[in-house]
């Protein structure tokens, strides 16, 4: 699966991320809404389906392919 560092790359809504932290997959979705003068990312965790705010700078953000597109 490829991957790109979504620090580097602009999310856009509908955007499939992975958020990882210390090597551990904490939260996957696509992105809802993006608020960038803050850096803060909204997804639809796939997991749940609640609404989770991430923060780019606690986690490392990676953009996915959505594995429901396989």
């Amino acid at each position: 699966m490829s991957t790109q560092q979504a620090q580097k790359v602009k999310l856009q809504p509908g955007d499939y991320i992975e958020a990882w932290h210390n090597g551990k997959l904490f939260h996957h979705g696509r992105v809802t809404d993006v608020v960038r003068s803050l850096e803060l990312i909204w997804i639809r965790d796939t997991r749940t389906g609640m609404r989770k705010l991430l923060d780019p700078e606690a986690l490392e953000i990676v953009v996915s392919k959505d594995p429901a597109a396989v």
